[in-house]
């Protein structure tokens, strides 16, 4: 079984491809220029490296978040549009499962961070149980302090969470904190192949029509639309017409 993932949820980006348990390839994007004008130009480029048409992979999977909104968005589209064009299985991996796949086999429970911005992140918590990793805290969006005050005992972190909130984590958790090295503090597509090879042996496949990221909160946008969205073709918005 030939397995195509691509992984946009956050700033490095990637696309991988596995035959069965061989990785086959794998690249990463950085999204200084947007993963829209980026990835299928990579996705081709993968393929092609890898003496494959895109007719030969049987399952496609996609990072589904929680991460970057315009990232999520670009990636479920594209993989969406392969699968309808191709008529192949589709799997949704949890980004920051998949995360903490860059640290098997660690005897301490691993925190993949992401930015969330307004002085948020996206984390969960995973303990490695002898062949997979299984969830102590569930994916959230969440303040640095609030966060911490969740974990009792010695944790590894890694992500660009880390980058931002290190000296917090530090402060708060003291000798408890353990730190990813460089090379693991980023993402991996590879990882999102692997645990999307093991969702499709097991026939955890999604419906492309109804799929939707893990966004975990609303965006900006709808923030902002809330108070203006049409009913009965009024805005809810408080009128300012006196006349």
């Amino acid at each position: 079984m030939k397995l195509l993932a691509i992984d946009t949820s956050t700033m490095l980006g990637g696309v991988a491809i596995m035959d069965n348990n061989t990785l086959v390839a794998e690249a990463r994007i950085n999204i200084k220029v947007t993963h829209s004008e980026r990835l299928m130009p990579e996705i081709d480029h993968v393929l092609a490296q890898s003496g494959l048409e895109i007719t030969d992979i049987d399952v496609f999977a996609i990072a589904i978040g929680p991460g970057s909104f315009t990232g999520l968005r670009v990636g479920l589209s594209t993989i969406k549009g392969l699968v309808y064009a191709t008529g192949k299985k589709l799997v949704a991996v949890p980004t920051l499962e998949a995360f903490a796949w860059n640290i098997p086999f660690s005897q301490y429970p691993v925190c993949p961070l992401l930015d969330a911005r307004k002085k948020e992140v996206y984390a969960g918590l995973f303990q490695w149980t002898g062949d997979s990793f299984e969830r102590i805290l569930n994916e959230q969006v969440v303040g640095i302090d609030r966060l911490l005050s969740q974990i009792s005992g010695p944790a590894l972190f890694l992500g660009e969470g880390v980058l931002i909130y290190r000296e917090r984590i530090e402060d708060i958790l003291g000798d408890r904190a353990m730190f990813a090295p460089p090379q693991a503090m980023v993402p991996s597509p590879s990882n999102v192949a692997h645990l999307g090879m093991k969702m499709a042996e097991k026939g955890d496949f999604r419906d492309p029509a109804g799929l939707v990221p893990l966004y975990l909160r609303r965006s900006e946008a709808e923030v902002k639309l809330e108070g203006t969205v049409p009913i009965y073709g009024q805005s809810k918005a408080k009128s300012h017409y006196t006349g």
